[in-house]
């Protein structure tokens, strides 16, 4: 019987050595891949934007949505129940902050 359990940890043991072999092999090869490739899209405004300008989303206006209030208000109540049982930042609205 205690040879039995012998066998099995050294069956263990001799998975383990094997696992870590293997990833520690695995990790060999990263040094080797540095082909350095064209970029198709480079200088393309279209894909990267004006670099060093604004964001092109800055210029999007959103209307204000009035019934966010009410409704963030209902989420928190279902979700926190009473406001009593809620963290304070979120009962401001203020996302936790």
């Amino acid at each position: 019987m205690i040879s039995e359990r012998i066998n099995t940890l050294k069956k263990h043991i001799q998975t383990a050595l094997f696992i870590g072999l293997v990833m520690v092999t695995s990790a060999c090869h990263l040094d080797a891949n540095s082909i350095e490739q064209e970029d198709p899209n480079a200088g393309s405004e279209y894909v990267y934007g004006n670099i060093g300008g604004p964001p092109k989303q800055a210029a999007n206006q959103y209307e204000a949505d009035p019934d966010a209030a009410t409704r963030a208000a209902a989420i928190r109540e279902k979700m926190f129940g009473d406001k009593q049982g809620a963290e304070p930042g979120l009962q401001q609205g203020n996302g936790g902050q």
